[in-house]
């Protein structure tokens, strides 16, 4: 069996052409993909297209902390959003893919009549697979090949699809997944280009990328010390780090003697490299530190 092919961009990259997929675990990341997405568009004076029943001064992004003046957006046509009746649902109700596609269509050939340089569309799928009477998984892979066909080859128009990972078994969550090229994830808590920290939420923690050394020791400790997990242990996926100092490690173990004592700091995904640092100085002596998962498998998101 072929592995997949996804490019992985964080919010702030999606261009026109990506029809991105965000599979999110909570609230918290939903808000953290999408906000940006929404705001950055409205700041950017690109077009917002939201297929929702959420009412507009709800949607992530958009609330009140964040000082926006939604109903003047919708005024002069930056934003639009558009319940599910009349972007999907035939008249009894039920989920018709051709009309949330036509529907997509004309509101991009609008926002290019009305000059918009570019527009942005998302809605949540979630609801689909929450249906009383079981969710039609062929109907929305259809729907999502069919979204993907329009808006892959465009130079204006950008997607993301959103769906609660807990709302479908993983086959069928892989399955929507690879209807999309793109994997849209949060925007780095840090990147200078030699060392990349991005906020993980399933499992609660960062993902560590490039170099950890003795000038990013104070950057890193303090991305540590802003994780309030509810779980209580803190994962750091490791796969993608290829050097830390001894500094660094001390660094980690002290952080782990700070977490509530039936927790951990777990290090999943560790690299080769990586690994043969921390046996060479012992796990014994990096108290608070577990081993966790293995390297991910190329391709599973």
């Amino acid at each position: 069996m072929e592995t997949p092919w996804f490019a992985k961009r964080p919010v702030s990259a999606v261009r026109p052409g990506d029809h991105g997929w965000l599979a999110y675990s909570g609230p918290e990341e939903r808000d953290r993909v999408i906000g940006p997405f929404v705001r950055e568009g409205l700041e950017t004076e690109e077009k917002v297209v939201y297929v929702t029943d959420s009412p507009p001064e709800r949607l992530p992004g958009l609330g009140p902390a964040h000082r926006i003046d939604v109903h003047a957006h919708i005024t002069a046509g930056r934003l639009r959003v558009i319940s599910r009746r009349d972007a999907c649902l035939d008249r009894s109700g039920a989920f018709q893919p051709a009309m949330m596609v036509d529907t997509l269509g004309h509101e991009v050939g609008t926002a290019f009549d009305q000059g918009f340089r570019a527009v942005r569309l998302t809605t949540d799928y979630s609801w689909l697979l929450n249906e009383a009477g079981g969710s039609d998984l062929g109907r929305m892979l259809g729907c999502e090949h069919q979204v993907g066909d329009a808006v892959s080859p465009s130079t204006m128009a950008m997607a993301i699809c959103q769906i609660d990972r807990r709302a479908c078994p993983p086959d069928q969550l892989n399955a929507l997944r690879d209807t999309h090229e793109v994997l849209v994830e949060v925007n780095p808590e840090f990147d200078d280009g030699i060392l990349k920290i991005v906020r993980t939420f399933e499992p609660d923690g960062l993902r560590v990328e490039g170099e950890l050394d003795a000038a990013r020791h104070t950057v890193f400790a303090e991305q540590l010390g802003q994780l309030r997990p509810g779980g209580g242990s803190v994962h750091l996926d490791l796969s993608r780090l290829g050097f830390i100092d001894l500094g660094g490690l001390h660094l980690l173990a002290k952080h782990a003697t700070r977490l509530p004592a039936e927790a951990s700091l777990v290090l999943d995904h560790l690299s080769p490299d990586v690994e043969s640092v921390i046996e060479m100085v012992g796990w014994h002596r990096l108290p608070g530190l577990a081993r966790g998962r293995g390297l991910p498998l190329e391709g599973i998101a």
